[in-house]
């Protein structure tokens, strides 16, 4: 779900929740034996609880009904309410970043950001995590990440084109490459290249993963797709996938909750993804769009119904939905599961009654179901009805902009000091699974396909045309470098690196997306995390310029207690003006040379991240030092390229960039202190053979 931009509410702080006793039996551990908590007498002593509502969120929602809900409503709220969908720990702090600029045609607050690229055209993005579903299934979990990030970028009427996974997991064992196999198995059956992104390996995740995916979509800047529902007597049409009781409590049994004993009998959770579904829900919605014949579009993912509808109606109109017209996989499903069910490769349009035949023929022809379930009003009420019965009535904004906000008081804690990775001997770097290739990842995803990829993964950012012009995007997703504690500098270098990237490939950064990964945020030094890493990430996005249009927040990312490290993930986008003209590969003769800049003053980061985008076409090479430092980074340069390089005594850091040019162009290159190193030649670099160092990050995973 996206970010909830509702006004404030007081609330107390949660208090240490505990989950006895699931919606059903089938996907929660330790459930009770004696009650079904959707049918007990005694719910108002027990169900609220069990759905992990606390007790004051329970008297609350009283409060705000001004009467006793019933247990279809209170599920409704749970989920709404629950972290995953209502960001009750995360969405005061968002309000720090910067997310307004003169290309934004759509910030915060809806599926997916888009900017204006000009000539008429935009970008839609943004990145999103599947962590706990990927913890406990592989590769469902990762498949269904894809899934749900693009249907985001469907939503604002973008053609999905990109795609970027940033991955975090203990070791490169069997859970990782089932992960990886999940979003090459989606990515590349829906025709979408997967052409960037991260992995990071440390033991700190290896209880809980980490699997975030970017999404990358084009659009015309004055076709922008919204949410909201209007027009009393408009249409609400449900299409794509049926309904079934998979991903039942996804947004609250396992995306609001730690890990611990007993995550695999949440595997029914898991959603369970259709990627061929999926490309037909594709073909179909940019259709209904290009034709207008809808008047909004909202995908179904966490909470399903009950969460697009709600958000579709928090302005003021109203949704009457009537779930027995829902079609269904399976029989006997209850009016609660209907609603809440997260079955994956669905959609939700308003469609004014005339244009309904249109839009039934559409699907008809990509072999979707296609129903009209429900009815804009004039309510402002979220109606649910199952044969002509009322069974919940819910006003919408009461999901939505009456979610708590919790503020939790801060424990800032030292963090840990960071041991760099150029403290390790350089062969011992480049066989470490962090610093080896990840050329058999990569491999595995089809990064070609749409036909616009002129940059492949391998090294900092892919590149992908702008047809029929020669102008084009440079996409990165980047996090913090492996080890590191402190939050506020994983935000800074998580935004700087990802930009960076861009830059060296020839891209103007000009927007963000984020994804923050944390854990339980009702504990104080979490709580500090979090508010860290925000501010870290906006003073970053400050420097730059660039606004940061959307993005994610996944917390309880723990396990029997043990959270993982502060983990913001950013994806940067930016403008190439040609593609023609970026920096590829250093020849023979070439200058090599250090672009430095303190990697602790974020001015000065943000004036190399400038100069390197300017500088670009006049580069053969340019290449982001990251976290592995100097002599990782020149290695990587030399496989690139083919080509070694002699190179003098070296100061190894991070937080600079390789460049390589022409002697001619060296004047050209000005802003930022330059240092030479080497001269680009010959079949050696750092003394070594390159067939000797591939060979070495070849066999290192």
């Amino acid at each position: 779900m996206k970010r909830n931009e509702a006004p404030q509410t007081a609330a107390s702080v949660r208090s240490e929740t505990t989950y006895p006793r699931p919606i059903r039996p089938r996907y929660l551990s330790t459930p009770l034996a004696t009650i079904d908590p959707l049918t007990a007498v005694s719910a108002k002593n027990s169900l609220h609880r069990a759905l992990g509502l606390t007790d004051g969120e329970r008297d609350r929602i009283e409060e705000l009904l001004d009467r006793d809900p019933n247990h279809f409503e209170l599920a409704v709220f749970s989920l709404l309410w629950s972290e995953h969908c209502g960001y009750k720990h995360s969405a005061r702090l968002l309000k720090r970043l910067p997310s307004t600029g003169l290309r934004v045609l759509q910030g915060p607050g809806e599926n997916a950001g888009v900017l204006d690229l000009g000539e008429g055209e935009a970008v839609a993005f943004k990145v999103e995590s599947h962590n706990h579903p990927s913890a406990v299934e592989p590769f469902q979990g990762a498949a269904t990440g894809v899934g749900g990030i693009v249907r985001d970028v469907i939503a604002m009427g973008a053609r999905p084109v990109a795609l970027l996974d940033g991955l975090r997991f203990g070791a490169p064992k069997l859970a990782f490459r089932r992960a990886v196999a999940g979003v090459g198995a989606y990515g590349n059956s829906i025709g979408v290249p997967t052409v960037g992104g991260e992995t990071v390996f440390d033991e700190a995740y290896a209880d809980n993963c980490l699997v975030n995916v970017m999404c990358v979509g084009l659009l015309p800047s004055a076709r922008v797709t919204r949410a909201r529902a209007s027009g009393a007597g408009n249409l609400v049409v449900l299409y794509g996938a049926t309904t079934g009781r998979d991903g039942i409590g996804g947004a609250s049994v396992l995306a609001s909750q730690e890990l611990g004993d007993g995550s695999e009998q949440k595997r029914p959770s898991v959603q369970i993804g259709d990627p061929f579904t999926g490309k037909k829900l594709i073909e179909a919605s940019l259709e209904l769009v290009e034709r207008g014949l809808v008047e909004s579009l909202q995908d179904l993912g966490a909470a399903g119904l009950a969460s697009s509808l709600a958000e579709m109606a928090r302005d003021g109109a109203g949704v009457d939905v009537h779930l027995d017209r829902v079609p269904l996989r399976e029989e006997g499903l209850e009016p609660w599961e209907i609603m809440i069910s997260e079955s994956q490769e669905r959609m939700v349009a308003v469609v004014s009654p005339p244009r309904l035949p249109a839009v039934e023929e559409v699907c008809a022809r990509w072999e979707l179901p296609c129903t009209a379930i429900g009815e804009v009003t004039a309510s402002g009420q979220l109606r649910a009805l199952d044969s002509g019965e009322v069974v919940g009535e819910i006003d919408a904004r009461l999901l939505t902009d009456e979610a708590p906000r919790y503020e939790v008081p801060r424990r800032p804690r030292r963090p840990r000091p960071r041991r760099d990775a150029v403290d390790t001997p350089l062969d011992a770097r480049l066989r470490n699974p962090n610093g080896a290739s990840k050329r058999w990842i990569y491999e595995q995803y089809d990064h070609l396909v749409g036909s616009r990829t002129v940059r492949r993964p391998g090294l900092d950012a892919a590149i992908l045309r702008l047809r029929p012009s020669c102008r084009g995007l440079a996409v990165s997703l980047q996090g913090p470098a492996p080890g590191e504690r402190d939050p506020r500098r994983a935000g800074i270098t998580a935004v700087l690196g990802a930009a960076r990237n861009v830059a060296c490939a020839g891209g103007m950064p000009i927007g963000l997306t984020d994804c923050l990964n944390f854990g339980n945020p009702e504990r104080p030094e979490i709580a500090w995390e979090l508010a860290e890493a925000i501010e870290g990430i906006a003073l970053a996005a400050e420097a730059l310029g660039v606004p940061v249009v959307s993005g994610n927040v996944s917390l309880y990312n723990e396990t029997d207690g043990r959270p993982i490290p502060p983990t913001p993930v950013v994806g940067c986008v930016g403008l190439v003006e040609d593609v023609r003209r970026v920096p590829g590969r250093w020849r023979t003769g070439d200058a090599v040379l250090l672009a430095e800049a303190d990697r602790d003053d974020v001015e000065a980061q943000a004036q190399l991240v400038g100069c390197l985008w300017r500088w670009a076409p006049t580069l053969s090479l340019a290449h982001d030092v990251g976290g592995g430092g100097l002599e990782v980074a020149l290695v990587e340069a030399a496989l690139w390229s083919e080509l070694g390089a002699t190179v003098g005594e070296l100061a190894d850091g991070c937080g600079g960039a390789i460049v390589a040019c022409s002697e001619a162009a060296l004047p050209r290159l000005d802003g930022v202190p330059l240092r030479r190193i080497g001269t680009a030649g010959g079949d050696e670099v750092l003394g070594q053979r390159l067939d000797e160092l591939r060979a070495a990050r070849e066999g290192g995973r």
